[in-house]
């Protein structure tokens, strides 16, 4: 874990001293230890400066940097820089260059332009990085190891002929046989059934839709080959610098990487470390970054994780460079720590003069250290040491929500019911609605256990495994209280429509059958009548079946009308929700509160709406973050057993009357009691 040393949370950022002239090193030092830093990610983008000819290596520079570090404090996230590839490479090796899926090499120049099946590719990478490993392995200085930069970003998929082979491989591995292969994918349809291994062919561009049950398991050859490769380079640091953690940088987001299985990747990692960029233009972007930090801490099993990168302000790459308001950087990064991270990291340390990133904020911004970004970053530093007691300790959560890479992939394909079906709208549209509700959640596998929790709600499941389904209905007999929306349960792993009924894998936990699809023309809407008063839907609409399960609101009209709308299905100890339309915001929160009192999930109503409010606990005690994300002072009870006349740790503002008023856009936390 970084910083252990110091015992406190991580703060910094990448560092590409290779920009600049050597006396600017030292002033960045000086400026590193005024703001608080404890560690930087060094080399990410210098295989070219350290490698400059193939064999031939030039660590001198390097060494210098990581003594001056050393010597002022600062630890090393060391990188191994094989995301780009020195220019000397590529003339070498044209065919390491990635084919796009019409045919197209794409050219050096970028990032990222990878063929994760090429050998030639695969030497090189493994050479960098036993040659750093063998120098540094064993410094001091050196806390955590970097392996490549944000895998999938910005591509993946590689469709030449080398992948194509690597793909025929993979497929005999996970098959065996051609007559299992042909069965999985449907060949029958189409004409499409295989004779030969080497007929089989990566999903290239094709004169309409392809197999989509190929398209489907050549993304997850293609994440499976990027993950052979950063497990090559862990191994090598593994033997040349034991006991020194190995990540990389992960976009757990559904709103960044959406090619990379981090369920998978997450094990694979000493400790999980991610980038998150807010959606700028977004009026309640902080839902997104809790989303996106509770996702992160899901993938490693709920332990401490590290956000590796996010910024201090503008990014330069969306459409628009929206500015930070003044305290957003503290809130943005306190947020992730609430929510698991052991500190708090920016891309870059040092705004960049030349390349693709210059207009891209960073602790020290092009304005200098007069200016209002290094104020605020000179005062995170200060408020990241005041928590150094966080470190080790959990973040609580309330709520499941199911969550898995590879139905969103499957669901995207084409020619489903409806444009308009969205397995990342859903997921956030459900996640806002327990935001609002002060839930706070874990993200988990389909066929994870979540009997800890007392409510799990699955926003979009199109491809469901037997086990997924299997384990969501002993989760509702064994007395959980789930919440599935529509159009889930519908396929397996294969992309293949399950026997009989839909919601085929869902069909006896949620006690009905859907006899049709109902998708709804554009801008059109549908009323859903009930008890607890009237809801719209719009996108989807569905004929449903109980069969076993209670209408709780029933369509008022359209193409369903008369028919049910959201049932309940009482199963074992349990109970076990159903949504067949696109709710809005208040249907959702009126079907998650009815679910939340069958789950005995206290309501908390009387919460101001932006009022961020999450815990963590461990042996270093227990500490409830209060973050402000609205324009007036927010005020809320503290919980029961909290210390009258104990300090608040980043104002020191003495807590006195059982209350806590949080300023507009700023962050408290509490130590509590116990």
């Amino acid at each position: 874990m970084p910083n252990a040393a110091t015992a406190r949370l991580a703060y910094g950022g990448d560092y590409n001293p290779e920009q600049w002239p050597e006396e600017v090193w030292h002033e960045d030092v000086a400026l590193m230890r005024e703001a608080g830093v404890t560690l930087v990610s060094l080399g990410i983008f210098s295989w070219a400066r350290l490698e400059p000819r193939e064999g031939e290596f030039d660590f001198a520079w390097l060494d210098r940097v990581i003594e001056l570090l050393h010597a002022a404090g600062i630890g090393v996230d060391l990188a191994t820089p094989t995301v780009v590839p020195p220019a000397w490479f590529y003339r070498a090796h044209p065919e390491a260059l990635p084919v796009s899926r019409e045919g197209v090499r794409w050219e050096f120049g970028s990032r990222g332009a990878i063929c994760h099946s090429s050998p030639a590719y695969q030497r090189a990478a493994a050479r960098i990085t036993r040659a750093l490993g063998e120098r540094y392995g064993r410094h001091p200085a050196v806390e955590m190891w970097h392996v490549h930069n944000e895998y999938g970003v910005p591509v993946l998929e590689c469709y030449c002929d080398t992948s194509a082979a690597d793909f025929r491989r993979w497929l005999r591995d996970t098959y065996g046989t051609l007559d299992a292969l042909n069965a999985a994918w449907g060949t029958a349809f189409w004409g499409q059934a295989y004779g030969e291994w080497s007929e089989i062919q990566p999903p290239r561009a094709a004169p309409t839709t392809t197999n989509p049950a190929q398209r489907l398991d050549f993304a997850r050859f293609a994440s499976d080959s990027a993950l052979a490769n950063f497990r090559r380079e862990r191994d090598i640091l593994h033997e040349l610098s034991p006991g020194v953690p190995v990540t990389t940088n992960f976009m757990v987001s559904p709103t960044q990487c959406d090619t990379i299985d981090y369920w998978a990747w997450g094990r694979e990692v000493d400790i999980v470390t991610n980038d998150h960029y807010l959606v700028a233009e977004d009026d309640r972007n902080h839902i997104n970054l809790s989303m996106a930090a509770d996702l992160t801490r899901s993938v490693g099993g709920g332990k401490p994780w590290l956000l590796l990168e996010h910024s201090t302000s503008a990014v330069n790459w969306q459409p628009r460079g929206i500015a930070k308001r003044p305290g957003e950087m503290a809130r943005n990064s306190l947020a992730h720590v609430a929510r698991g991270s052991e500190g708090a990291m920016f891309f870059q340390w040092r705004a960049s003069r030349a390349g693709a990133e210059k207009f891209h904020s960073a602790m020290v911004p092009h304005a200098g250290t007069d200016s209002r970004i290094w104020r605020e970053a000179v005062d995170l530093g200060a408020h990241l040491g005041a928590l150094a007691g966080v470190r080790g300790t959990r973040t609580a959560a309330d709520v499941a929500m199911v969550w898995d890479w590879q139905s969103w992939w499957a669901q995207k394909l084409e020619w489903r019911p409806s444009e308009d079906l969205d397995t990342r709208e859903r997921a956030e549209a459900f996640y806002a609605a327990l935001f609002d509700r002060h839930f706070t959640v874990d993200f988990a596998h389909p066929e994870a256990d979540l009997t800890a929790h007392p409510l799990a709600v699955v926003p979009a499941l199109y491809l469901t495994t037997a086990r997924a389904g299997e384990n969501l209905r002993r989760y509702v007999e064994a007395g959980g209280t789930l919440v599935v929306s529509y159009f889930s349960g519908i396929v397996d792993e294969h992309d293949a429509v399950h026997p009989g009924p839909h919601p085929g894998a869902l069909r006896d936990v949620l006690g009905l059958t859907v006899e049709e699809f109902q998708p709804l023309r554009a801008g059109r809407t549908v009323t859903l009548d009930g008890a607890a008063g009237p809801l719209t839907g719009d996108v989807w609409a569905e004929t449903l079946r109980p069969a076993g399960a209670e209408t709780v609101w029933s369509y008022a009209d359209g193409p369903a009308a008369g028919g049910p709308a959201i049932t309940r299905h009482r199963l074992g100890d349990g109970t076990a929700w159903y949504v067949s339309c696109r709710l809005g915001a208040d249907g959702l929160d009126a079907v998650l509160a009815a679910a939340g009192a069958d789950a005995g999930l206290a309501p908390r109503d009387g919460l101001p709406r932006d009022l961020e409010l999450v815990r963590r606990d461990g042996e270093g005690g227990r500490y409830l973050f209060a973050i402000n994300h609205a324009d007036a002072d927010a005020s809320f009870d503290l919980p029961a057993g909290t210390a009258d006349g104990a300090a608040e740790l980043l104002a020191g503002a003495p807590l006195t009357g059982g209350r806590l008023t949080v300023p507009a856009g700023a962050v408290r936390v509490v130590r509590l009691g116990g």
